[in-house]
């Protein structure tokens, strides 16, 4: 059982930049591949990047690819979004999550563990 907080989360200006932390605990973090989604008022949950488990590989979604660089720290038990050149439609709910089985990192049903969400709100 892995239980995940996420931190980071506020409001930013068009523009900005903001990083995202998912401390992880109960768990082996090292073993998990783990990724990153976000939620937006009234639609599904997307996904945004994905990190192996021992952080050689990452996966972004076309909206965040250049602007967004995933990250894992095995040794803190910590994973993370840096977010750059936000814009409106960023704003989200952020959730991270650890993928419990199969391969398609995007898949949302491969992830069995997921954090509480961090608010995240560009103004334009």
């Amino acid at each position: 059982q892995v239980q995940l907080v996420e931190s980071g989360g506020g409001l930013v200006q068009a523009g900005g930049s903001l990083r995202l932390s998912c401390a992880a605990s109960g768990g082996t973090f090292s073993t998990y591949p783990m990724g990153w989604f976000r939620q937006a008022p009234g639609k599904e949950r997307e996904f945004v990047a994905a990190v192996s488990s021992s952080g050689d590989g990452t996966y972004y979604a076309d909206s965040a690819k250049g602007r967004f660089t995933i990250s894992r720290d095995n040794a803190k038990n910590t994973l993370y979004l840096q977010m750059n050149s936000l814009k409106p439609e960023d704003t989200a709910v952020y959730y991270c999550a650890a993928r419990r089985r199969g391969l398609a990192y995007s898949n949302l049903s491969n992830y069995g563990y997921w954090g509480q969400g961090t608010q995240v709100t560009v103004a334009s």
